[in-house]
């Protein structure tokens, strides 16, 4: 059954913020502030993710703010999915809200739309869609950091496996989406391809 033109657009409005505003959320900022660090903007690459706050030597804090940019990934598909059954919308709300949810926190309105690179949400965001997906990109991303200790090589390796994986297992809508993020995921991580290309970029744990 068709759902009805108010119905469709509210199945994908309601995720699309929803997903967005947890997306935005700087766990990252909100728990370095906390913790008496200051601004994690003025620390290392000036990126609010998990890997800028291990780089102020608390591991700890790091550990916490991947966890928590990750559940807001997975928290805003299952919100999605919960919103979209009252339309019979479940599929197309549950990815609108992880993509909603992703591009919050690249884009935070709070920071004037300067957020993170996207790496523990992307995960998070698979952890709510297809889970063992998301276990291949942390695969992927352990194998990488362990043989180059360059978390964002490790990245952008991750990124480039989960849309094909996906895709292998035919989650044909899903793969769309990781490959829409995996876009995005390498235009944030411009900066670091040139220092990767350079021989410049600092590897996984150095302090700032």
């Amino acid at each position: 059954m068709t759902p009805a033109p108010l119905d469709f657009l509210m199945a994908c409005l309601l995720p699309a913020c929803l997903g967005y505003l947890l997306g935005a959320t700087p766990f990252g900022l909100l728990l370095t502030r906390l913790a008496g660090l200051g601004d994690i903007r003025r620390v290392g690459s000036g990126n609010i993710g998990a890997t800028n706050v291990l780089r102020t030597g608390h591991k700890g804090l790091a550990v916490l703010t991947l966890v928590l940019d990750a559940l807001k990934g997975t928290i805003a598909v299952l919100l999605g999915s919960a919103l979209g059954a009252r339309f019979g919308l479940v599929a197309e709300a549950s990815l609108i809200a992880g993509l909603a949810a992703f591009l919050g926190h690249l884009f935070p309105v709070w920071l004037g739309f300067k957020g993170g690179k996207g790496v523990a949400t992307y995960i998070g965001v698979l952890g709510g869609l297809a889970w063992p997906s998301a276990l291949v990109f942390c695969a992927a991303w352990l194998a990488t950091a362990f043989l180059t200790r360059y978390s964002s090589a490790s990245a952008l390796a991750a990124a480039v496996v989960a849309p094909i994986a996906l895709l292998g297992v035919g989650h044909v809508s899903e793969a769309l989406l990781a490959l829409v993020m995996s876009l995005f995921l390498f235009w944030k991580h411009e900066g670091n391809i040139r220092r990767l290309i350079r021989g410049e970029e600092p590897r996984i744990g150095a302090k700032a």
